[in-house]
């Protein structure tokens, strides 16, 4: 938060160096790795290995699968992905951006079908998401679902349009 990565950086190897196993360092660790301004492939590719040191010892961290699943996305990884944001939803039922990814991942991998379920509860936990609802249409569409498709893409226009600007009250002249 204070731009000091560098010192950031020492001070989780650090503690990682005493107490490999402790449940969140690495996670952390990856996070900052990730947040660099300057980060490039290389502390892309050293995060990822740090989230994966921490799924080795909490394989129960939705966080960190989740973030894998983002980092398979990236470079078009959809197999990967989809299994990384599966397992972050099955860890927490209601990380909803785990179940966007994990349907948004289906989607593109032209598993239509599959990424309905995934998407209906996105759509559950964060209704006001307009990215759930079109890419449920999507899934809907290509699946022969026409009219839910065609209200699902309304629901997205209704929540994409930007409503007039208008100066706050204090400001207006």
């Amino acid at each position: 938060m204070q731009g000091k990565w560098d010192d950031a950086e020492r001070e989780y190897e650090g503690m990682i160096e005493k107490e490999p196993d402790t449940p969140g360092l690495h996670f952390l660790l990856g996070r900052l790795l990730l947040s660099r301004p300057d980060a490039d492939a290389k502390g892309t590719e050293r995060a990822k290995q740090e989230f994966q040191k921490e799924i080795q010892i909490d394989p129960n961290n939705a966080a960190a699968h989740y973030v894998l699943g983002e980092l398979a996305s990236r470079t078009d990884n959809w197999d990967e992905a989809i299994a990384q944001f599966s397992q972050a939803a099955k860890l927490d039922p209601n990380f909803a951006e785990a179940y966007l990814g994990w349907g948004f991942a289906l989607v593109t991998a032209q598993r239509y079908q599959e990424a309905i379920a995934p998407l209906r509860v996105a759509e559950r936990l964060t209704p006001g998401n307009p990215a759930v609802h079109y890419t449920l249409a999507r899934a809907l569409q290509r699946t022969g679902q026409k009219e839910e498709a065609e209200k699902e893409f309304a629901i997205h226009r209704s929540l994409s349009a930007t409503p007039p600007a208008t100066p706050p009250p204090d400001q207006k002249q």
